[in-house]
């Protein structure tokens, strides 16, 4: 009894060293752990999910109709009910970012690299500054202005983000060899001054900081209240997401040899796979859609992370 009272105060402290922001946790939540079951979520049973998190019900309502303008959910009404679902246009944001979310590892790099270059006089200007700050998304970095670099870009993505963005015929897209080795001199001061390792690597440590203390605590066996691990799992990700998202996948050789985000990784997919079984049980206790109960998780939910193993080592449901 004693460890399950630890962990429930460390993820309790956790939460409020971490406070997420309402509108920021529920996108979390939504494409961690609603999305893989599909159906239309009642609005009450969504509020009595994110209360946990401090989040009061104005909040939630404020935060869903936000979203909703924003064109990442729909909604339908039965009765005096509400009900929510992520849009079309949720999907495909989310989509590839989940395929590096969850991915276990990275595929071995082949030494080449992705070019994106722009003229500015064929994009117009707003366009210019989304297309930037997107293709920062996806992990390229500035070489110069209007010159942007990948080692392993995503390309169904790119090609979708030129698409939405009606830009495929006013950019150049290459791939081409680098000629000088990953650990040169002209190709260390290229990736320093493209992207913040520094800054990434200081906010993985972040990471480690935050979620190592309790891992350590979950390997004691104790059983961990469903509630608890559902508070957990979506922290992890609500922070693992944050930084993932801004770290652009660089290769092993082209990182420095003590790069922190290698040991937060595989701290995120240790902490997942302990606590995502009882998540589930709790998330599917607490939800309700315009059927009922919500339904199972799709087959590829049990994909993440290589595969979510009926005997991982979970709390008992």
């Amino acid at each position: 009894m004693a460890g399950k009272n630890q962990i429930e105060d460390a993820v309790s402290d956790l939460r409020a060293a971490l406070r997420p922001r309402a509108k920021s946790i529920i996108v979390t939540v939504w494409g961690d752990s609603i999305a893989p079951h599909g159906g239309d979520i009642w609005l009450g049973s969504l509020i009595d999910l994110m209360r946990p998190f401090g989040l009061t019900e104005r909040a939630v309502r404020t935060s869903v109709f936000r979203l909703q303008k924003e064109g990442w959910l729909t909604s339908r009404q039965i009765g005096r009910r509400s009900y929510y679902a992520f849009s079309q246009t949720g999907r495909r944001r989310t989509e590839p970012a989940d395929r590096r979310i969850y991915a276990n590892g990275l595929p071995p790099w082949d030494g080449r690299w992705h070019l994106i270059i722009t003229n500015a006089r064929d994009i117009e200007a707003d366009t210019r500054d989304t297309l930037r700050r997107e293709l920062s998304w996806q992990g390229f970095g500035v070489v110069s202005p209007g010159c942007f670099a990948h080692p392993a870009a995503d390309v169904d993505a790119l090609n979708g983000l030129l698409d939405d963005l009606g830009v495929t015929d006013q950019v150049v897209v290459m791939r081409g060899d680098g000629l000088q080795a990953a650990t040169s001199k002209p190709m260390r001061r290229m990736i320093d001054s493209s992207w913040d390792i520094a800054g990434l690597s200081e906010s993985w440590r972040e990471i480690l900081d935050h979620f190592q203390p309790v891992a350590r605590l979950l390997e004691t066996g104790d059983d961990v209240p469903r509630q608890t691990c559902f508070i957990l799992r979506s922290l992890l990700i609500h922070e693992y997401r944050r930084v993932l998202l801004r770290d652009p996948d660089l290769p092993e050789e082209l990182l420095p040899t003590d790069w922190a985000g290698t040991a937060a990784r595989e701290l995120c997919h240790t902490i997942y796979r302990r606590v995502w079984r009882p998540a589930e049980a709790h998330l599917m206790s607490v939800l309700e859609t315009a059927d009922g109960r919500l339904p199972a998780a799709s087959q590829s939910f049990y994909r993440r992370f290589g595969g979510l193993k009926s005997g991982d080592k979970v709390a008992a449901e």
